[in-house]
């Protein structure tokens, strides 16, 4: 009998490691089957506001690889519509629903890779559940905004949170023609990054038209006499909504995992080790309800972020097909924008420098993305935190035009390698007029930096 891999989660990580665990294994050695609780597997969430926005024309080209051609080319089971409800890590069993029939099944494995996922963190009112209210998760929460703009014709949204998915999905409906209010309980959006490239982006925003109103959280969602949003109040009052899109963050889903003693870390992540295993015995986890390191804080962290997701499931894969992979740990690189201002940021803050004990700086230039000369030159702003006194990188971030947010990854490049800002500046990168002056703002930022 084959040895019996399941797979909870069928979406980045969850495939990745069962894609990867049968390059190494065919179904006569290894039988590989994922429970998950959609209704597709591998899709990019991360394309969901472009899709809204009308960027997308198609709900398939936001997947990668549908359950048929798992089962057909790589003779992998999957289930979709069947969540995973409790797991017996003594039994070595996982009880399942079949959401379709209302059943419960009862799955064995030799090893068990959970996936589970993230899950929304929800502003803490009432109302969330009105008719016009979504989160942006997943593709059916896509499909909803969607039938809304088509069936409702909204003039007016509001956005709640100012991270990634808040500002993505504020350039989506002012691009869908919509008047856009996007609130905050922060003092800026994007707090992860420092407080000055904070404000250039709030005022960005206000340019672009987007109303900002940073530091109000939102206390309560008002239907109309159809039932639909009408309003959101706050604490300054009510403000108009034929739509509300929350983009609040989201946690590790953990909660199965816990349920069956398997620990949970301090990060809110489940706790695993370089290779994606679990402290229990057969059981290992990847993606978004994973912990890891943080490779320049050592600090145990949560990223949700598909890249990661997907790196970590093909480590797992490599190890549960009997090949040998670590995983090294992340820097929480990330790039968004919204219409044309590009924003990015790797490895820490001060603030997290701080966290972790190390004495911090910061230095930042404002520059040009191409040689003063040449045309449509964006403004950009390049900041360093560096430690002191060594001078070693400790995080960067980006905030410009157009050319702007991609140098995130030549920052990216020195973190993953413990570079300080003296190998920074002799790092040889291209230049041509056309893509950045003869000192790359990166490396002017480095020299900065160095004093």
């Amino acid at each position: 009998m084959p040895h019996q891999l399941l797979v909870i989660g069928g979406d980045a990580a969850g495939m990745s490691a069962a894609s990867q665990a049968r390059r190494l294994k065919g179904p006569d050695e290894l039988a590989i089957t994922v429970v998950e609780r959609g209704d597709t597997t591998s899709y990019a969430a991360c394309g969901i506001p472009y899709w809204v926005a009308g960027l997308v024309e198609e709900r398939a080209a936001l997947i990668a690889r549908r359950a048929e051609v798992f089962r057909d080319r790589q003779q992998i089971d999957v289930h979709l519509h069947h969540e995973a409800t409790a797991i017996d890590t003594d039994a070595r069993t996982v009880t399942v629903r079949d959401l379709d029939a209302g059943t419960l099944r009862t799955f064995g494995y030799d090893d068990l890779l959970i996936a589970t996922g993230a899950q929304q963190v929800p502003p803490p009112v009432d109302g969330l559940d009105t008719p016009g209210v979504s989160a942006v998760q997943t593709l059916p929460d896509g499909q909803r905004i969607l039938d809304a703009l088509a069936t409702r014709a909204p003039r007016r949204a509001v956005v709640v949170g100012g991270g990634y998915i808040g500002l993505e999905m504020a350039e989506a409906l002012q691009l869908r023609g919509l008047d856009v209010t996007l609130l905050d309980l922060a003092e800026q959006p994007m707090t992860t990054l420092e407080p000055e490239l904070g404000r250039r982006i709030a005022d960005a925003m206000r340019t672009m038209g987007i109303d900002l109103r940073l530091g109000t959280p939102l206390t309560g969602v008002v239907p109309g006499d159809d039932g639909w949003v009408r309003a959101v109040t706050t604490p300054d009052g009510e403000i108009p909504a034929d739509l509300v899109v929350l983009g609040t963050g989201v946690r590790p889903r953990t909660a199965l995992a816990a349920e069956a003693g398997v620990p949970v870390g301090p990060s809110g992540g489940i706790v695993t080790d370089d290779r994606q295993a679990t402290p229990v015995t057969g059981v290992w986890a990847a993606g978004d309800c994973a912990e890891t390191t943080h490779r320049v804080s050592g600090a145990r962290v949560s990223f949700a972020l598909g890249t990661v997701a997907n790196k970590q499931g093909r480590i797992a894969g490599l190890n549960l097909g009997g090949a040998e992979g670590r995983f090294p740990g992340v820097l929480g690189t990330a790039v968004t924008k919204v219409h044309e201002l590009e924003i990015a940021r790797t490895g820490l803050s001060l603030r997290e420098a701080e966290a972790a004990g190390l004495r911090a700086t910061v230095s930042h230039i404002d520059a040009g993305t191409r040689a003063h000369y040449y045309p449509d030159s964006a403004e950009m702003t390049v900041l360093l935190v560096v430690e002191e006194p060594t001078g070693r990188l400790l995080g960067g971030q980006i905030v410009g035009g157009p050319g702007a947010g991609k140098r995130i990854d030549v920052l990216a490049a020195a973190l993953w390698n413990g570079m300080h800002v003296e190998d920074l500046i002799q790092m040889d990168l291209a230049y041509a007029p056309p893509f950045s002056p003869v000192w790359d703002p990166v490396l002017t930022a480095a020299r900065r930096a160095a004093g």
